[in-house]
């Protein structure tokens, strides 16, 4: 840009504009670059694609309710088995040395899973088969080494450092570590065309729509913060001989003028006669695009997650309707979440059945719906059957129907 001093003659009006300090960013790229180290397949082009991923998590507020929506109800409410074998009870309720139950386990990994398409279980038992722990691991430590056997762990992705890396083989083999016991690490994955060290999450189609539904939630936070104040140009009436000057200028004015208003642009001009500064406010007439921007991005990363708006709480402005969120979870139920439960039990079940040369068929996820609605005509024995819990088809209070229990009952009694 030319010194504005150097005018040529007749010439009045030298603008000079100038944007608010501070870069823009996008705020779903991550700024650290991740190794690269032939000893492992790289996790994304970068080697940080699940530091993005849980960073988008974090951020997108419609994308993070899905996420532990999915994996509170993969999860389930607890499990059932034989009750004739107490070793699977024991580990039920105790799966490690941390005191963790086998169900906060299984949740983490179905919190992995949903949120990169991946998770790790860590397998620690003895020569013997004496006893079983299960540890879960984050999934955001974990790479495949290159020979496609093995699990290398790490602290940090973005730096090498000598003897920071953990390398634990794939179930059935195992290796002994340092403290005498045998570990073995399963990974469930995701099945993706093209991609075969790694899943892909299920979501995959809808990064961009969580960025924008996040973008759109920053749009409206500028807004509160700037008081709905109007984006404009400020026309600044003042000569200046440099550059440095004009930048000075523009400070000293972003200073006392701008204090915290909208997004402003500083124009500097040079009139012969007056002064004439003054900002010139421009409207926004786009808002309803706005809104219908962010409603579209919501539905769209509903139907990204092939989840349901009433499962995560979408629909509760225009009323609870418990039908609905009953029909739309018998939906869930039959085509994700008793396909993922599956996908998650299956590998702990054979390690189970190995190490304590049992039969585990019997373990299962109880799964209850979120809101509770039986039919009249059930028995109550039926009814706790149903949800999971203790009944006795003997007992004669199980013996009576819904019907008769309900408040709907209460009101015809004299």
């Amino acid at each position: 840009m030319k010194d504005m001093s150097e005018k040529k003659p007749g010439v009045t009006y030298a603008p000079k504009f100038f944007a608010p300090r501070g870069s823009v960013r996008d705020p779903f790229r991550t700024s650290s670059r991740g190794v690269s180290d032939p000893s492992f397949w790289r996790w994304g082009t970068d080697n940080c694609l699940p530091e993005a991923l849980a960073l988008m998590a974090r951020r997108s507020t419609t994308h993070r309710r899905i996420i532990n929506d999915k994996a509170d109800y993969i999860a389930g409410k607890g499990f059932s088995y034989d009750e004739g074998l107490p070793l699977l009870k024991a580990f039920v309720e105790h799966a490690n040395g941390r005191g963790e139950t086998l169900r906060q386990i299984v949740h983490r990994l179905a919190l992995d899973k949903s949120l990169f398409g991946n998770a790790f279980l860590e397998v620690v038992t003895d020569a013997a088969g004496s006893f079983l722990s299960l540890f879960h691991r984050d999934a955001s430590l974990c790479r495949v080494a290159r020979d496609g056997n093995r699990i290398l762990m790490r602290r940090d992705w973005r730096r090498m450092t000598e003897g920071d890396t953990a390398s634990v083989p794939l179930w059935p083999q195992r290796v002994q570590g340092a403290d005498g016991c045998l570990h073995s690490m399963i990974h469930y994955k995701d099945y993706e065309p093209m991609f075969s060290h790694y899943g892909v999450p299920s979501y995959i189609a809808g990064l961009n729509v969580s960025a924008i539904a996040y973008k759109t939630d920053r749009w409206n936070i500028s807004r509160l913060d700037n008081s709905f104040q109007l984006s404009g140009v400020m026309l600044l009436d003042g000569g200046v001989d440099s550059e440095s000057q004009a930048e000075e200028l523009v400070r000293r004015a972003e200073r006392k003028f701008a204090g915290n208003p909208g997004q402003v642009m500083f124009m500097i001009k040079d009139c012969d006669e007056g002064d004439s500064s003054r900002y010139i406010p421009i409207a926004s007439t786009n808002e309803g695009d706005w809104k219908d921007l962010h409603e579209q991005a919501t539905s769209d990363i509903v139907v990204a997650h092939s989840w349901f708006r009433s499962l995560s709480g979408l629909d509760y402005s225009a009323g609870f309707n418990a039908e609905r969120i009953l029909h739309e979870y018998e939906i869930a139920l039959n085509t994700v979440i008793l396909g993922e439960q599956a996908d998650l039990l299956e590998p702990v079940k054979a390690v189970m059945g190995e190490v304590f040369g049992t039969d585990c068929s019997s373990l299962e996820i109880v799964n209850r719906p979120p809101t509770r609605s039986k039919p009249l005509y059930m028995k109550v024995w039926e009814a706790r059957r149903a949800d999971g819990l203790d009944y006795d088809p003997q007992d004669e209070l199980q013996q009576l129907f819904v019907a008769q229990i309900t408040k709907y009952a209460m009101r015809n009694i004299d």
